[in-house]
């Protein structure tokens, strides 16, 4: 016999597919719904969890549940795969949402959409995200945060900007986020590069670089590494900062996806910062709406005069109008219902692509899915050719990244692809990873 909960997901399901309940459509309240079906109010609230799980629904702090608006057809199951676009899942974006904070933030801040704001950016969002960042174990003030448009400009700003150890060479992990290993190359600055494995780096590698090369600032990605997908354990984290404090090195911590982790013991390098050389980067472009392009920057006191000055060259402010909209969606609380939305589907995502990964025959293939993420790196084995690989997966209109993407001037390990799971539905990480594991048996038969 079916459970209470799920007599009432088939009930809903019926009026969807009956066209009684139209799309973009609020539910019946949770109390009308708990009268009906004679049922304790947290019975509903399950059912309705479970319906927003699956994108059947979605729900407004304080404004009840609606039915998902569908405006496309059925999906072509021939269509591309693309695993190398980073970029989260349409149907997870809170577009009604954002679209009322965006109303709301006009009527704000009507009087200041058509003057220059202050460059470090709009003071109430900053006080905002002072306890945002506290409940993230970031703990700083309103005056030394800085709003960037996006994270990229944050790190063509720290990268170009001078820093008082006066040091010239900029250490990255290898491999890592392609954008920036360029931006510092284009700046003419010396480029170094460490080896980052799946448990992290070698600290006494690491001291030696900081003690021999006149580092000026090392570039990590703790969580969720791009393009490895892994993460620094607390011990690695206190190591690197313990070492940047000694060798009088700047760290840049781009915690671009903080907001997915469900670990509540994993901390953010800056935590454990006491001597100020931690900048932290926070992107609300990935994990949440990638068109408002806003990042923050919590920077040490020292620093913060140098950001905004530079910021001046690249723009007067981030816009106003999407500053206010992130205050509102933050102080709503919609934020945080988001939040826990994208959390639970990234980490089905990734349960879904372990779940292939264990299905197919490895072919010599290595690949280690983090619990929840965007990423994972497939290791390939010597004798696949991964160029060969990448072409026959294009013909059949499967897309990934190629390791050389990550290291510096594509010298780095070769037989490797990225994947980012992301936008793609499980339907689609199925198909992907089975034709990638065709293709690769293809190769390897040859």
């Amino acid at each position: 016999m079916k459970k209470k909960f799920e007599q009432i997901i088939e009930s809903i399901e019926q009026l969807i597919t009956s066209n009684q309940l139209q799309q973009g459509e609020r539910l019946p309240s949770i109390r009308v719904m708990a009268e009906k079906f004679m049922c304790n109010k947290s019975t509903i609230i399950r059912a309705y969890q479970e319906l927003e799980n699956d994108h059947k629904i979605y729900s407004i702090p304080k404004g009840g549940f609606y039915l998902v608006e569908n405006h496309s057809p059925s999906r072509n199951l021939q269509e591309k795969i693309d695993f190398s676009e980073v970029m989260p899942e349409p149907k997870l974006l809170p577009y009604k949402e954002f679209n009322h904070c965006i109303n709301r933030s006009v009527e704000l801040y009507k009087d200041h959409l058509f003057t220059y704001g202050a460059t470090q950016g709009l003071e109430s969002l900053r006080k905002v995200l002072v306890t945002h960042f506290s409940e993230h174990q970031i703990f700083t003030s309103d005056e030394h945060i800085c709003i960037a448009s996006g994270a990229q400009q944050a790190l063509n700003i720290v990268t170009k900007m001078s820093f008082p150890n006066q040091k010239k060479n900029i250490l990255v992990e290898q491999p890592t986020y392609g954008l920036m290993q360029e931006m510092v190359i284009e700046s003419g600055l010396n480029l170094i590069g460490i080896d980052r494995r799946d448990d992290g780096i070698d600290l006494n590698e690491l001291e030696t670089i900081f003690r021999e090369e006149e580092i000026k600032f090392f570039y990590i990605i703790p969580r969720f590494h791009n393009p490895l997908g892994t993460s620094y354990s607390e011990k690695t984290k206190k190591g690197i900062v313990a070492l940047a404090e000694k060798y009088d090195v700047y760290l840049i911590e781009d915690d671009y996806l903080a907001d997915i982790d469900t670990n509540s013991k994993a901390l953010p390098a800056h935590y454990y910062d006491v001597s100020q050389r931690t900048i932290y980067i926070k992107s609300f472009s990935k994990a949440f709406m990638p068109g408002i392009r806003i990042a923050a920057v919590v920077l040490p006191e020292q620093l913060v005069a140098t950001f905004i000055k530079h910021k001046k060259y690249d723009d007067l402010n981030t816009s106003i109008l999407a500053q206010g909209a992130l205050e509102i969606f933050i102080k709503s609380g919609m934020y945080r219902n988001h939040v826990r939305k994208v959390q639970l589907a990234y980490r089905k995502k990734m349960d879904c692509l372990r779940d292939c990964v264990t299905r197919f025959p490895h072919l010599g293939i290595e690949i280690a899915v983090p619990k929840t993420g965007f990423f994972a790196w497939m290791k390939l084995s010597h004798d696949l050719n991964v160029e060969q690989l990448i072409r026959q997966l294009k013909d059949r209109e499967i897309y990934v990244s190629p390791a050389n993407n990550y290291f510096i001037n594509g010298a780095g390990e070769q037989n490797a692809i990225r994947l980012c799971i992301a936008k793609l539905t499980n339907e689609q990480i199925r198909m992907g990873m089975c034709a990638i594991f065709e293709e690769a048996s293809k190769l390897m038969s040859k």
